[in-house]
């Protein structure tokens, strides 16, 4: 088993997820057995408190833990499943450590941050090698070099090098080299700065990446190497690409693979097989054909808020050769006086997940212009819910229907509070979280989408379409097309009578991988795409 550390400098969002999920589909289509996890210098237990301009997505794994967006990343790329286990915080580390001292387990020692601290978390960096037989395990840290919350990791990986040796652990640091654009002149001073804080924690990194805007001279990288004392083949340069899926290839083309397989003594004789990506690369960079698609939602200004989303979309376009142009379309500007006018020139419209009343009439108004204009819409989680809504609202006529959650009186709650969320008073992680079975209707536009009777999906609310008003629901026309038959919960809701309108209570986008697409956007797409007669 072998350990590769990815730490950050200079600057936080460098794109450590994309680096680490990039390096490990090289080695993975070498033929290693690979997997990634995230450890995060955060007091919070997990990310799922937060609020989105925090921390941005909230993503779920299929085991119901609410994790790091990187964990997206991780899965998209590498097409595997990531569990609670792949995500770490400081808040789980103490929450251990804090009821192993309840429970008398230090034996009346004064609990202290090394070693029970480090040892905790090199237990937890170790933790996915016993469990599975993986080759190489990738662990990227959180933060900044520098940072006071990342020290006690940093001490815990260096621990570990020097535990298990140089032959079993790697670190590769990501640095940032400065373009000042009034000299036009890459300057490599920040980066080490970076390195010497790193060194000064007492690890010293075996490969530097170096983000940057142009291309590092020759001369530049052997600088950097003599100053940092890193070999010069391990001086990687990361320029800026049009898009994260190419980043594989960038970083192949430097041959970052090779460089680590060759420090770990692994063979390095089979070639990566990218083909399948490359295909997927080449039918984004090619692509003639644009859609249009209208993201309505809460946290448009933060796009990181619908990152699954988002990429979930490149997927589906990449496989079909369309290029997807998002319009970012606030849903607490949407009025009824300028909804035509925000969505005017779009060719689908997608209702994202959220919670709260800020926002929900802009979100039922736009689903009522797809409605009525029959444009492709496509409602995840809180859009499913308010397609309920604007359905009850405006076809069977009951003005005031709505959702408990946003009108708690509400005389027809269409949309009601699961039973088993009713007594619940903590917050964290008390959703209904994780992979459920969700029955298909034959016949409908969910079976010619998934083309299997039973599908799972993942899931993050505590609120569901209320099955009073189901045979009401269906009478008009809105039907059920998708159930979780242990309890008969609505999953999916669809009208028949429209060229493309479908709403989930689930997050498809959690699922939709790069080398696998989700079927759901894959359709809402190809509708777009008829819709623009592109």
């Amino acid at each position: 088993m072998r350990y590769i550390f990815i730490t950050g400098g200079v600057v936080s969002s460098l794109g450590k997820g994309i680096v680490a999920a990039s390096l490990a589909k090289l080695l993975q289509a070498r033929g290693f057995r690979v997997t990634l996890q995230k450890f995060d210098p955060y007091l919070n237990v997990d990310p799922g408190t937060l609020n989105p301009y925090e921390h941005g997505e909230v993503f779920v794994t299929y085991d119901g833990a609410e994790t790091d967006m990187d964990l997206g990343h991780y899965e998209r790329f590498l097409g595997i499943q990531t569990t609670r286990h792949h995500n770490v915080t400081t808040g789980k580390i103490y929450q251990a450590i804090i009821e192993r001292e309840r429970a008398g387990e230090y034996l009346g020692k004064t609990v202290q941050v090394i070693p029970h601290v480090t040892d905790e978390i090199k237990r937890r960096f170790t933790l996915l090698a016993q469990q599975e037989p993986y080759d190489l395990v990738i662990t990227e840290l959180g933060g900044t070099v520098g940072d006071i919350e990342s020290l006690p990791y940093i001490e815990a990986a260096r621990q570990l090098h020097y535990e298990l040796g140089p032959l079993r652990v790697l670190f590769l640091h990501l640095t940032l080299i400065v373009y000042l654009e009034a000299t036009r002149e890459l300057k490599t001073k920040p980066t080490q700065h970076s390195v010497r804080e790193l060194q000064r924690a007492g690890v010293q990194p075996d490969v530097l990446i170096c983000r940057t805007p142009k291309p590092l001279p020759k001369e530049m990288r052997a600088k950097i190497a003599l100053l940092t004392n890193v070999p010069r083949n391990a001086v990687i340069q990361a320029v800026d690409v049009p898009t994260i899926y190419e980043v594989p290839f960038q970083l192949r083309k430097e041959k970052l693979d090779e460089v680590i397989l060759r420090r770990f003594r692994l063979p390095t004789r089979a070639e990566p097989d990218l083909s399948r990506w490359r295909a997927f690369v080449e039918g984004l960079k090619k692509a003639q054909r644009l859609v249009r698609i209208a993201l309505v939602g809460k946290y448009v200004e933060l796009h990181d808020a619908y990152k699954s989303i988002h990429e979930a979309l490149t997927h589906a376009s990449g496989w079909q050769s369309t290029k997807v142009e998002v319009l970012w379309v606030h849903s607490a500007e949407l009025t009824p006086k300028n909804v035509e006018l925000k969505l005017k020139g779009a060719h689908g419209i997608l209702v994202a997940p959220g919670f709260g009343e800020r926002g929900i009439l802009g979100k039922i108004l736009a689903i009522r212009h797809a409605r009525l204009r029959h444009i492709p819409f496509f409602g995840i989680c809180l859009g499913m819910q308010m397609a309920v809504v604007e359905f009850a609202q405006n076809v069977l006529g009951w003005g005031s229907a709505h959702s408990t959650e946003i009108y708690p009186d509400t005389p027809y709650p269409v949309i009601d509070l699961m039973p088993e969320q009713r007594q619940l008073s903590a917050k964290g992680g008390t959703m209904r979280l994780g992979s459920y079975p969700c029955e298909i209707k034959e016949g409908t536009l969910a079976w010619r989408l998934y083309q299997k009777p039973v599908i799972h999906e993942r899931h993050r609310h505590r609120y569901e379409l209320n099955n009073a008003y189901r045979s009401a629901m269906e009478s008009a026309g809105l039907i059920v097309s998708g159930r979780y038959p242990e309890k008969d919960l609505a999953e999916i809701v669809e009208l028949p009578n429209h060229p493309f309108f479908i709403g989930v209570q689930f997050h498809p986008e959690f699922q939709s991988q790069v080398e696998n697409p989700h079927p759901l956007f894959t359709g809402f797409l190809e509708a777009a795409v008829r819709y623009a007669g592109a």
